[in-house]
């Protein structure tokens, strides 16, 4: 269940929006993910510094997934993103070029609020590829990106399945 599309979002850029009650409110403004919020494409197109941005969207997993565990994945979120489902916090990665899943047990005909943090403080090390780390863009350096920049999707799997299959070869034989 592909979940690109609008979302709830809202810029924290002093990082308090736990404290704040993001968590439990709905968000100020709308994002088109997959979209960066840096990116026009987005419905944002902020290219300044973005400290924090939170995500937010409700998802109706669908009844026929009865019996399934359901799996919630990232291509990508930069950089360091929580993820809570209805206000309980079930996973936290970081990397911004690596996708990473969420395991959502069985939750089929549920309705689902899906909040995600995304921190990217440019002011610590952290691998940042050729984003620029100057307001502009200079020499081969480019706009930031911040948030989710890659597809989400909702998948159903059966309760034994394979998750990294790996095949060795035997050449010799």
């Amino acid at each position: 269940l592909c979940l690109n599309g609008e979302w709830q979002c809202e810029i924290d850029q002093s990082d308090s929006g736990l404290e704040r009650g993001l968590l439990q409110r709905d968000l100020e403004s709308r994002i088109l993910v997959p979209f960066c919020p840096e990116s026009p494409l987005s419905g944002i197109g902020k290219r300044d510094f973005l400290q924090v941005v939170w995500y937010k969207r409700q998802v109706e997993v669908p009844a026929a997934w009865s019996g399934k565990r359901v799996l919630l994945h990232f291509q990508a979120v930069d950089y360091d993103a929580t993820v809570w489902i209805d206000g309980v916090e079930v996973k936290r990665h970081r990397g911004g070029f690596t996708p990473f899943t969420c395991e959502l047990g069985k939750r089929a005909g549920q309705t689902l609020t899906i909040t995600v943090r995304a921190r990217d403080d440019h002011r610590i090390p952290q691998p940042r590829g050729k984003q620029s780390q100057q307001y502009d863009d200079y020499a081969c350096f480019y706009t930031r990106t911040t948030g989710i920049w890659q597809t989400v999707w909702l998948e159903p799997v059966p309760e034994t399945a394979l998750r990294r299959p790996r095949i060795t070869p035997d050449v010799a034989n």
